[in-house]
């Protein structure tokens, strides 16, 4: 790689305004720095926001086909980086290296493979009478991505971003930048005119309100939890500017008592487990229906239990650490919180790992018999931790799901697939997986209440890159 110290500004690797400034990368399975990189300024990030500035009157009016050759560039660029990619994001996240490697590098793949196939038939322009409605790139952006799925979040902004005429400046996490460094690099490789995409590491506080607050800045898309989502819309609040936000979760999976059980609560707690639990679409409220309560525990608990934890870079490890030290406390203490609630510990627990006693290892961990107003079910834990609750009867499933103060994603599984189509009508949530359905790339990720305003992927992520003008007159009526 070699940039670690640079940032990536008006199509150029620079030095930052204060070179001496550094993040230390530190992987999470050893505790040890594996890299250090340039920590950016508020002075880095104007620059940044000026070279976008500067290139957006120019690639605003690019054509269709401009950025489409754009496009498909940077997925031939990013294919040639993926084991690269993977390798980064297993040494500075964690994430296990089978999962690195088959999807956690390959979503984005699969976002700009998306992407392409939507810009090349997208209306931008439509006629409604004697009225045309035009769709415009929204101008220069702030992109603000986490470290828990780092390509997917910097793809699903930075594609679409593209694929509309925008200019933007990146701020990945500062946890997860070294896949983003290599990703600038297929950007830089692909041709991507100067000023377009910029790039800035630094700590997320201190730039993010930067970035939010920048007068020259015409949008903002965040993904993070909601706390930080709710800082970054103050702070962009004073310009009125358009806050796109994809923020936090405590999905609810609800089971009927008429699935196979084994498949179905043990597809759900490995679906909770996976990144070590922290997706914010995890499904990490288990509802399942009384009559069948005690044999789901006793299957979840089992699932659980047999999830091998370990080095991220065994190919057979499922569950690698959680990201650092703070997200260890974190989890740790919601686990202390639960006991204390009075939640039944059936898996898992404080106790390390068997054999792990270095590294940010959480065993996976399972309480039954939780209420839906314990703070391990109210509150999003971003670890390996799953709620079960027992639920009478459809009404009182809806009920429990929808009190929450998030609605990013739901699950039902019955063997009546009328039930299913039903609950998820009546869900407050932006997303419903039914009877184990995987995510379709085209479909809008978002969510209701705390859980964000936004939507990405596919053409609704497009959308959300775009502003909308109605130009009246222009045919003269028949």
């Amino acid at each position: 790689m070699g940039n670690e110290t640079k940032l990536y500004i008006d199509g150029r690797w620079v030095e930052p305004m204060e070179p001496g400034r550094l993040l230390s990368v530190v992987n999470p399975a050893t505790e040890e720095v594996v890299a250090e990189v340039a920590a950016g300024t508020e002075a880095d990030i104007d620059v940044a926001v000026q070279a976008a500035h500067r290139a957006f009157p120019s690639f605003s009016r690019s054509s269709r086909e401009d950025r489409l050759a754009l496009l498909e560039g940077l997925l031939e660029a990013y294919r040639r980086r993926l084991p690269e990619i993977a390798a980064a994001m297993t040494a500075e996240v964690g994430i296990p290296k089978s999962f690195s490697e088959k999807v956690q590098a390959r979503i984005g793949e699969w976002h700009l493979e998306t992407d392409i196939e939507v810009l090349r038939d997208y209306p931008f322009e439509q006629e409604w009478g004697a009225t045309q409605i035009v769709r415009e790139p929204v101008g220069v952006c702030s992109l603000i991505s986490p470290w828990n799925w780092p390509m997917n979040q910097v793809v699903v902004k930075v594609g679409p971003a593209l694929a509309a005429g925008c200019t933007m400046v990146l701020k990945p996490s500062r946890h997860s930048p070294l896949s983003t460094l290599i990703f600038a690099e297929a950007v830089h490789e692909a041709g991507v005119p100067a000023g377009v995409f910029n790039l800035v590491n630094g700590p997320g506080a201190a730039l993010g309100d930067a970035l939010a607050s920048h007068p020259l800045v015409d949008m903002v898309s965040i993904t993070a939890s909601t706390e930080v989502g709710a800082a970054v819309a103050r702070a962009a609040a004073g310009s009125i500017k358009r806050v796109s936000q994809e923020l936090g979760g405590k999905s609810a999976y609800i089971v009927f008592d008429d699935v196979d059980l084994q498949k179905v609560v043990g597809a759900g707690v490995r679906n909770c487990m996976r990144n070590s639990g922290q997706s914010c679409n995890a499904p990490t409220r288990m509802l399942v229906q009384q009559t069948v309560y005690e044999q789901a525990v006793e299957i979840a608990a089992r699932t659980a239990d047999g999830l091998r934890v370990g080095d991220p870079e065994d190919e057979d490890t499922f569950m690698g650490p959680v990201a650092g030290r703070k997200q260890y406390e974190t989890v740790t203490g919601y686990i202390r919180t639960g006991l204390a609630e009075g939640a039944r510990l059936v898996a898992g627990g404080l106790d390390r790992p068997q054999g792990l006693d270095r590294g940010y290892y959480v065993r996976p961990t399972v309480f039954a018999d939780a209420t839906n107003g314990m703070r391990i079910a109210r509150e999003e834990i971003f670890g390996p931790v799953l709620v079960i609750i027992p639920f009478a009867d459809e009404d009182e499933a809806v009920s429990i799901a929808n009190d929450s103060d998030y609605g990013l994603s739901g699950y039902v599984s019955s063997g009546d697939i009328e039930r299913t189509r039903r609950v998820a009508k009546r869900m407050r949530t932006g997303m419903v997986h039914l009877n184990g359905a995987s995510t379709d790339m085209a479909a809008p990720f978002g969510g209701y209440k705390k859980s964000g305003n936004g939507r990405e992927w596919g053409r609704f992520g497009l959308e959300d890159f775009l502003e909308v003008k109605a130009i009246m007159g222009y045919r003269r009526p028949k």
